[in-house]
């Protein structure tokens, strides 16, 4: 399996790059600039396991790169990167399917500590996984956060951990739950009787 970093701005890419390699020495990272070049390099370095993607590249811009990513990989977790604030494009990336959204403004720990909260949260190492058919203590908490209509900022403040860790644990509650956004994991929750269970 490799990690694919996505991005036409070669010291950005080499940035990210860096990132990942001292977070996964042992991890082959596959750089690319342009994304119609992903299907061959899949066949010549192996599955996916994580999608680095800028959202301003030749081939497509906004939110169609991460659409094209998740269809042909729906069950691969995507990062976004981006000159845009979060609070212009964030909403739309993460509706496509995009698992946290990075500002190419934030700062080298930063963008260390969101890679390494969605490296670590898809091996299992954020905490025990929860048996079949139950969430675990956390994603247990984040269904009573989100039904009080908390921002990540709120939870994070509450609970004592990084918003990027937020995020990490929401992506985990909506891939447990088969949802892409905070709606759809509430109307679950509510449509399964998750909320009655913390009443």
């Amino acid at each position: 399996m490799s990690i694919y970093v996505i991005d036409d701005h070669p010291l950005m890419r080499e940035a990210i790059v860096m990132v990942l390699r001292r977070l996964r020495p042992s991890e082959n990272v596959v750089e690319l600039d342009r994304l119609d070049k992903l299907a061959n390099a899949v066949e010549h370095h192996g599955r996916p396991k994580l999608f680095c993607l800028d959202l301003k590249l030749p081939d497509v811009t906004g939110v169609s790169g991460v659409l094209t990513v998740k269809e042909s990989y729906p069950d691969i977790p995507v990062a976004v990167y981006s000159a845009s604030p979060a609070a212009d494009m964030e909403e739309a990336c993460i509706e496509a399917g995009t698992d946290i959204y990075i500002e190419k403004s934030s700062g080298s720990a930063e963008l260390t500590a969101a890679l390494r909260g969605l490296l670590s949260a898809d091996d299992g190492d954020l905490e025990p996984p929860a048996p079949t058919g139950k969430l675990s203590r956390r994603q247990t908490q984040l269904i009573a956060m989100l039904d009080q209509g908390l921002s990540n900022r709120d939870i994070a403040t509450q609970l004592e951990i990084s918003e990027h860790t937020v995020k990490v644990h929401l992506w985990r509650l909506f891939r447990r739950l088969g949802v892409k956004s905070r709606t759809q994991a509430l109307h679950h929750a509510r449509s399964h009787g998750l909320l009655s269970n913390l009443r």
